[in-house]
């Protein structure tokens, strides 16, 4: 619980525009404004480029949002690719990320001097790789005609948006003492629930068989429910925070339809006979109660 959403966040301008910043990356679920706090930015001027390193907090922990800034709007920078020039760490990355620093500045440290000729077909001279739920974080030193510099991409396994950084690598240990500053602040803890979660439970009925499962991802706590037959299997996945409502919308209908199987039973026992003008025969038995109906299937005992 600890990692961010998609990384295609809209832009809200109020923040840094006016201070030469974006902001882009309020929300991880759709853009929509959330209950978010920043709690503290630090700004590193590396050569020609300018980073903001900002540590926020939302309902699913602390996180720090790494951008790369263009001068000319002010905004995120955004490459010839369309990506931005930003990621996003959990503390607990930011802290991995930053041990990943120290030694690819030591390895950086003891190479010699740029030579063209001896450089790597895909320019790669050192490369690491961070995992994070359903995140990947690719760190790779690399060497062009421009210099040397450390690309850190980040995925999304569902399919997102990548996007990435590049950081000339003159100024990874800056960087590093930036981070290390806001961890020391911080701390490491990615924030969220830490618990142990509910088992699963199972539910047969007739041929099909229903599987209850509590996980739990970046996004938060969720219940997924599969059904299964032989040659079938489909699932839904609900969220911890409408569980409440959930429940409540499936014991109204449950509540309708025992109510509505015990006035059926009522008017089966008590109605005219086909085709005549009496009532049924036979001894009057009375209609179910209320203890007498499961209340969860609405079911009524079958009377002989």
């Amino acid at each position: 619980m600890s990692d961010i959403g998609s990384g295609d966040e809209g832009i809200n301008s109020q923040k840094y525009h006016g201070q030469g910043m974006d902001a882009g990356g309020n929300n991880f679920d759709s853009g929509q404004q959330p209950q978010e706090q920043e709690l503290a930015t630090k700004m590193l001027q590396i050569q020609s480029k300018r980073f903001y390193l900002d540590v926020k907090q939302n309902r699913r922990g602390r996180f720090i949002k790494v951008a790369e800034i263009d001068d000319r709007t002010g905004y995120v920078r955004i490459g010839a690719d369309g990506r931005r020039s930003q990621i996003f760490l959990a503390m607990s990355t930011a802290a991995e990320f930053r041990d990943h620093l120290s030694s690819f500045s030591d390895f950086y440290s003891s190479l010699g001097p740029p030579n063209p000729d001896n450089v790597p077909d895909d320019g790669k001279l050192k490369s690491e790789m961070m995992l994070k739920d359903n995140r990947r974080y690719y760190l790779d030193l690399k060497e062009n005609s421009r210099g040397r510099f450390l690309r850190v991409s980040q995925t999304i396994t569902r399919g997102g948006p990548r996007s990435q950084i590049a950081l000339p690598a003159q100024g990874m240990i800056e960087f590093r003492d930036a981070l290390t500053d806001l961890l020391d602040d911080f701390g490491t803890d990615d924030g969220g629930f830490k618990g142990e979660l509910p088992e699963g439970r199972h539910l047969r009925v007739d041929n099909k068989n229903f599987y209850f499962d509590i996980g739990q991802n970046n996004r938060g706590i969720y219940m997924k429910v599969s059904e299964v037959k032989s040659n079938f299997r489909t699932a839904i996945t609900v969220p911890e925070k409408c569980w409440t409502r959930f429940r409540d919308i499936l014991a109204d209908y449950c509540d309708k339809m025992c109510r509505a199987h015990q006035q059926n039973a009522e008017n089966h026992q008590s109605g005219p006979i086909p085709g005549g003008s009496g009532v049924r025969g036979g001894p009057s038995q009375p209609a179910p109660s209320s203890s007498d109906i499961d209340t969860f299937s609405c079911n009524v005992p079958n009377r002989i």
